[in-house]
């Protein structure tokens, strides 16, 4: 038996009995304090009685004087054996009869004691006067036997006698109680301590009874209910936990493979863009060597070079430029599809149209390189696409296909339906091929078709250009090639069943036409503000043959605002970037004066980003032109700004 068991055995056995013993005290204490106060009245009050009657009975004998009839009674006392001695006294208190037991040795007082109730040893003493007819004749005097002492005595073994059979039956009671009360807390007690050892919350307590035991086997069983499930959903939080961590683990891992990876990736983009900036170098080289270097002979050789010798120096030099402005071209191109600054007017367009188009801009190139160039013209297909994009988008394929492909091989475009809503457009080569590394590698950007350190030139980021410009599209585009066989790029685009609109194409004509526009009177004057001198220089020379134009120039912003309030021109020809005042400013402030608020500005600027043309024609320009000058462009925007000069005088 634990030592639990037997403490709390042993404080309730204990609680049991003294609570027995001490409820058995008090009752007997109070009985027996009850019975002596009212034997003690009831004695008291039993020999007054007798006194009175004793003194009436011997009131004749004390009033004739005869102490025979008064002893004889006396002599009656000897039936109340509790009384030991009697007698009588006279009017002066003097003794006149008395009676006592046999064998009794009290002496009698001599003389009458005062009346009233008293204790004299053991026994209880009553003196009582005797009066006749209002007369005091006498006095009585009673001695008994007071048993106060043996009553309490005997009292007294009667309560041992009863504590020991109230302990008894008491503890049999508690015995039996302990059973009922004990025992279910003992095996509340047991469950807690398996449960302790074992780490078993799926134990539990008996319920033996409906009371307050039997409630708190209840409650132990739902505390134990309560912590089963929070164990069980502890559990399961560390096993969601420990899943967690391997699904972390993982992910983890597969991060840092992705990380690997894209580092991996960026290395070779930074390898891409090194080899771009060495490639790209080499590339705006070798057009400004053609530039710099014709130029210089013609300056050196103006005077003794024969005209045929100075058009064929002017022709390498605009073949250079316009390579030169090719190569930067693409490269907006890809800032700007990169920024998101690309802006498409996606409609229906009719596919013959556009490859009729291409078809007359790359036959001189492929006749020239000996490439047969053959496009599939009646296909009649329709697809929803920008219709300038997309031209781009053919223009860059073939043009690939054209220059990468071998002496006397053929290129082929055609149009095919693979799915209703889908149009395929392929264009076919019978080039070197790409192996399968180089076709992995083909639409990142500064990758040049697999031809690095060829002897064509180009930035590596026109196909790049192409596939954002699909993508833009709503399409998708790839490559199938076969090294040694050719190659097929492939673009799908969205079908489209309205057709396109007729496309008008703009000829700007060249420099032999630019003349003045027909019934013009007197000289306009053309302001041109340039800190450049060469580009001064060019449109001072673009504007030599309009003898309608009077050109005057400006070197900076602030030189041409003070030549603008003073020769208040018809047009002004503005640059953006000037040092002291830029073209922006200048152009705020002659919107602000009333003297040349009116004045059309039109812009000339090396800044060819839409959002800063966007920027200026919301600013108040009249046009917004970039460089290199298209010189048809510049000579129609001019006589459009002359017409509204002329309206507005």
């Amino acid at each position: 038996m634990s030592p639990f068991k037997r403490s709390l055995q042993r404080r309730l056995l204990g609680v049991t009995m003294l609570t027995s013993l001490v409820a058995l005290f008090v009752a007997l204490g109070a009985m027996v304090a009850y019975d002596l106060h009212a034997y003690h009245h009831g004695w008291m009050s039993e020999l007054q009685t007798q006194a009175e009657l004793l003194g009436r009975s011997t009131a004749p004998a004390l009033e004739f004087d005869d102490h025979k009839v008064a002893s004889e009674n006396l002599a009656v006392l000897r039936l109340q054996p509790k009384i030991r001695a009697a007698a009588l006294y006279g009017t002066d208190g003097t003794l006149f009869a008395s009676y006592d037991t046999p064998g009794s040795t009290l002496t009698l007082p001599p003389r009458v004691e005062a009346p009233g109730v008293r204790r004299s040893g053991g026994d209880l003493v009553v003196v009582q006067t005797i009066a006749q007819d209002g007369r005091l004749i006498g006095s009585v005097y009673l001695r008994a036997e007071y048993a106060l002492v043996d009553r309490v005595l005997s009292y007294l073994g009667i309560a041992v006698a009863l504590a020991v059979l109230s302990l008894g039956v008491a503890m049999l009671l508690s015995l039996r109680l302990q059973r009922a009360i004990v025992q279910p807390i003992l095996a509340i007690s047991d469950v807690a301590q398996d449960v302790m050892r074992r780490q078993d919350y799926s134990r539990r307590a008996p319920k033996a009874t409906d009371d307050e035991v039997g409630a708190l086997a209840d409650s132990f069983n739902g505390m134990l209910a309560e912590i089963e499930r929070r164990t069980q959903q502890v559990l399961r939080l560390n096993e969601e936990l420990e899943a967690r961590v391997r699904d972390r683990t993982a992910q983890l891992q597969s991060s840092n493979e992705d990380l690997r990876l894209a580092t991996a990736a960026a290395e070779k983009a930074n390898r891409a863009k090194s080899e771009f900036l060495s490639s790209m170098s080499h590339e705006l080289r070798t057009p400004l060597n053609a530039i710099i270097g014709f130029g210089q002979l013609l300056g050196t050789d103006v005077g003794t070079a024969r005209p045929e010798r100075r058009q064929e120096f002017v022709a390498h030099i605009v073949s250079a430029g316009r390579h030169l402005l090719t190569l930067i071209n693409e490269i907006l191109n890809l800032a700007r599809i990169e920024a998101g600054h690309v802006e498409l007017s996606l409609e229906p367009v009719l596919l013959d149209e556009v490859m009729a188009e291409c078809r007359q801009m790359m036959e001189p190139t492929a006749t020239q390189r000996g490439i047969a160039v053959q496009f599939d013209a009646s296909s009649c297909h329709c697809v929803l696409a920008d219709r300038m994009r997309l031209k781009q988008v053919l223009l860059n394929l073939v043009s690939n296909a054209v220059k990468y492909n071998r002496p006397g091989g053929s290129v082929t475009v055609v149009c095919s339906s693979p799915e209703p809503a889908r149009v395929r457009i392929e264009v076919r080569d019978t080039g070197r091929g790409l192996a399968p590394e180089q076709v992995a590698a083909l639409f990142q950007p500064f990758n040049r078709l697999g031809q690095e350190g060829g002897p064509e030139q180009g930035t590596g980021i026109g196909l790049v250009v192409t596939q954002r410009l699909v993508a833009l599209m709503g399409g998708s585009i790839g490559v199938d090639s076969v090294p040694g066989e050719g190659s097929m790029f492939w673009v799908e685009l969205q079908a489209s069943d309205v057709p396109a609109r007729p496309h008008v194409q703009t000829d700007w004509g060249d420099l032999t036409s630019l003349s003045a526009p027909p019934g013009a009177s007197a000289p306009a004057t053309v302001l041109y503000v340039e800190d450049n001198p060469a580009s001064r220089r060019l449109v001072e020379a673009l504007l030599a043959a309009r003898q309608d134009l009077r050109l005057i120039l400006a070197s900076d912003g602030r030189a041409g605002l003070a030549m603008a309030f003073a020769e208040r021109p018809d047009v002004i020809l503005m640059d953006n970037n000037m040092p002291t005042l830029n073209g922006r400013e200048a152009q705020s402030l002659l919107k602000l004066d009333p003297r040349t608020a009116h004045i059309p500005v039109i812009a000339l600027t090396a800044n060819a980003m839409p959002e800063a043309a966007a920027a200026s024609l919301a600013a108040g320009y009249f046009r917004y032109l970039t460089k290199p000058l298209n010189a048809g462009k510049l000579m129609a925007a001019l006589d459009d700004a002359l017409r509204l000069a002329r309206q507005r005088r």
